[in-house]
């Protein structure tokens, strides 16, 4: 009994206690926007956060006033189309990638990573011109674009792990049952894949939500994603502190319930659709 004692003692103290610190220093600040974002703006610089008077006035001058709810509209069209045109060039991609051996096979791979490694502000320029050439400047089609030159490289590297895992012997068996490659690809692969797909898909919807550089220059007075709109908010003399973080917390929920029904999915889809070579 007292060897049991002190074995759950020990597991306090060197795994729950350490991690218990982990969670608090990570969600201290959310939990201090959240506090900021329910106390009113008259109390904020007087008694400071409080959960006492708790109010959602900067959540309904949010919506009411700034207009937020067309900036998450706009974020919202802009992250769904990324991930459209994203998943629809990557999966073809990744799949040629992983099932063929064709001449500068490596080197075009390697162009898709050495991509990520340079800065999105040395993008923002060439991609202005050409969009303002093109007469897309301020539109979601810009955007759109714009945030897919970002996500398709990792999300080529990102399927094609994915795919080189199912075997190629279901995809030659398809084939002999009749498929085209292209059948063999949506009726074995993608479904096979699908833990892939939501995981890739999940990645570019949180990097074109979160995306704040292109939104800022090719966007405008017609498209303002969320990331453009809680920027506004501070102003050159004043900063609306509760506005401010409402709205930071408004735009990180999206993404984060995302992220948490998709999760369930996930671990679904990888223990129903696993292969054994």
């Amino acid at each position: 009994m007292m060897v049991r004692n002190q074995s759950k003692l020990r597991r306090i103290l060197t795994v729950d206690f350490p991690v218990a610190l982990i969670l608090l220093f990570t969600l201290s600040p959310y939990l201090w926007m959240l506090l900021t974002s329910l106390t009113q703006e008259s109390k904020l610089f007087t008694e400071g956060p409080s959960i006492i008077g708790a109010t959602l006035e900067n959540y309904i001058r949010l919506f009411a006033t700034v207009g937020f709810g067309a900036n998450l509209l706009d974020s919202f069209i802009v992250a769904v189309g990324t991930v459209i045109v994203g998943l629809a060039l990557s999966v073809p991609a990744a799949y040629a990638f992983s099932r063929f051996r064709f001449k500068g096979r490596r080197l075009l791979m390697l162009q898709f990573l050495v991509i990520n490694m340079f800065p999105l502000v040395l993008l923002i320029l060439p991609l202005f011109i050409l969009m303002k050439n093109l007469g897309l400047v301020d539109t979601y089609a810009a955007l759109i674009i714009a945030n897919s030159t970002v996500a398709i490289p990792f999300s080529v590297w990102m399927m094609t792990s994915y795919i080189d895992g199912i075997p190629r012997s279901l995809d030659e068996a398809a084939m002999t049952d009749g498929c085209t490659r292209f059948g063999a690809l949506f009726r074995v692969v993608l479904p096979l894949c699908t833990p892939g797909i939501i995981a890739t898909g999940v990645y570019i919807f949180i990097t074109a939500w979160n995306e704040y550089l292109y939104a800022l220059t090719l966007g405008g007075r017609s498209v303002k994603p969320i990331t453009v709109a809680i920027q506004t908010l501070i102003g050159e003399y004043q900063v609306e502190w509760g506005l401010l973080t409402a709205g930071g917390i408004v735009g990180a929920m999206p993404a984060t319930l995302l992220f948490l029904v998709i999760q369930k999915r996930l671990i679904a889809g990888m223990t129903a659709g696993a292969v054994k070579g």
